[in-house]
């Protein structure tokens, strides 16, 4: 057989990625990846990743991660230590601190001050949880919470804290959950992303720390996996709308040029961004009629918006955006990403914190019920973090109504409800004095290993090769952690 001439490096290209096709569809791992060309709601793993990455049933479909940027106050709102009472104004012993890093803004104080919560805890559902008196409504729903008392980090500012919450580094570069999740499991819906974002500000503490769209990125990943954020005001996405003069027939013929010279383009170069950037074009086609009659919540009932609360109707909220969630998870969209702004409470944590809560707390609650009552809790696994806790001593006088709270990374709370989470209960245990673990520290590595777990997804395996390694959302650390899964 006489070889090809190559009369050129475009021609070199088109036989390698020939041969690379050729070889690939040898394989199983490669007819998975012809399917997904197929069918483009499908995405398959095809750079380094095992096949055995997925050896779990899988409990849950997606996750709504309700993220809450600042750090919310761990002693105020879910671990409660009565005790501390008696510590009131005093200097904070020397051996609870064991010499642990401090922030610039308390470092330099003579005197670490205990500051009790000045807000009660009660008792909760069947299994007794304690929930903090900010929580009204999220604590009818607490048999549906397992709580995690002992998260930690090694971060101890907000931004290096929330990209390892989110990538599982404190280096920005690396792809986010969300991006995993797309890029591991694909999607059910070929008009929506498998990745959506939305942002809210808090009423606590308005204009708080930025959020940076690195932080839904997908990094290393092919860009096709990276999250698309929804605005809060106008349209969802930018351009949703055709310009005047532009109708759909226009539209359709419009992309059918392109995308038949980005292919010709592609068969040249052999760029695989090529063939994402006609994905999302044929993407964003779909979202022009999807995106609209998502957002359209004329259908819901007086009831059910009643039940989100009365700031569900004002576009950018977080109970807007949580019924969006909703709206989005009976739609199958994978991973669905909700930040608020707003926990630095530094100072004035009293009035701060309420706000914070207020605009939360029923919204949870009205997103668990609607999940469970419509059956999609069963598949929907809902997490709800911040990238660290607050110090038990006070940042500012200890006698002055607004003081506040500085950061602590060494143990904090946030809970997960949902498929295969076993509810009703409280997980890990700190010391007296809510500064210390002493007992079952969870990891973010240990959280999305178990995440990823339920999803049905062995986190050591699902990999992609970038730099000559294999990378993962959990690098070389975390284990699923069983005790959390009924």
């Amino acid at each position: 057989m006489k070889p090809v001439a190559i009369q050129s490096p475009f021609q070199l290209q088109d036989a390698l990625n020939r041969r690379l096709f050729l070889r690939r569809t040898a394989t199983s791992a490669g007819m998975l990846a012809l399917s997904s060309l197929l069918n483009p709601a499908v995405a398959v793993p095809t750079s380094g990743s095992d096949e055995r990455a997925f050896a779990f049933p899988a409990r849950a479909k997606r996750i709504i991660y309700l993220h809450q940027s600042g750090a919310p106050s761990h002693l105020d709102l879910f671990d409660h230590k009565p005790g501390l009472e008696q510590w009131r104004g005093k200097d904070l012993p020397a051996s609870v601190r064991s010499g642990q890093r401090l922030t610039g803004m308390t470092s330099g104080y003579t005197n670490h001050a205990v500051f009790p919560s000045p807000f009660a805890f009660k008792r909760h559902g069947e299994g007794g949880l304690w929930l903090s008196e900010l929580w009204p409504h999220l604590s009818r729903v607490a048999d549906d919470l397992c709580l995690i008392k002992t998260l930690n980090t090694e971060a101890i500012n907000h931004d290096p804290a929330i990209t390892f919450v989110h990538t599982g580094s404190q280096i920005a570069g690396r792809p986010s959950f969300g991006s995993w999740l797309a890029y591991g499991l694909g999607s059910e819906n070929s008009d929506l992303p498998a990745f959506i974002v939305m942002t809210s500000d808090g009423t606590g503490r308005p204009g708080d720390q930025p959020l940076y769209d690195r932080l839904w990125s997908a990094g290393f990943l092919p860009s096709r996996y990276q999250g698309v954020r929804f605005r809060a005001q106008g349209d969802p996405v930018l351009f949703l709308s055709d310009p005047p003069g532009v109708n759909r027939e226009s539209r359709r013929a419009f992309l059918d040029g392109v995308g038949a010279l980005n292919q010709q383009h592609h068969r040249a170069v052999g760029d695989p961004e090529i063939q994402t950037r006609i994905s999302q074009y044929e993407m964003a086609f779909r979202m022009q009629a999807s995106v609209p009659e998502l957002t359209d919540l004329s259908g819901e009932s007086p009831a059910l918006l009643e039940m989100y609360g009365p700031e569900v109707k004002k576009p950018g909220t977080f109970a807007a955006n949580c019924l969006l969630a909703r709206r989005l998870a009976e739609r199958n969209v994978r991973f669905i990403q909700l930040y608020h702004r707003g926990w630095d409470q530094h100072f004035n944590l009293r009035d701060q914190i309420k706000g914070q809560a207020y605009d939360v707390d029923q919204p949870c609650y009205a997103l668990l019920t609607d999940l469970k009552q419509r059956g999609l809790l069963a598949d929907t696994l809902v997490v709800w973090a911040g990238e660290f806790g607050r110090t038990v001593y006070g940042q500012g006088d200890i006698n002055s109504p607004k003081i506040g709270r500085d950061h602590h990374p060494k143990c904090f709370s946030g809970w997960v409800a949902g498929a295969g989470i076993r509810g009703g209960r409280s997980y890990g245990e700190t010391d007296d004095f809510g500064y210390n673990i002493v007992a079952d520290p969870v990891s973010f590595f240990d959280l999305n290993a178990t995440l990823l777990r339920l999803l049905g997804i062995d986190h050591t395996r699902l990999t992609f090769k970038h730099q000559g390694r294999d990378y993962r959302l959990t690098d070389v650390h975390g284990r699923a952690l069983d005790e959390l899964i009924s």
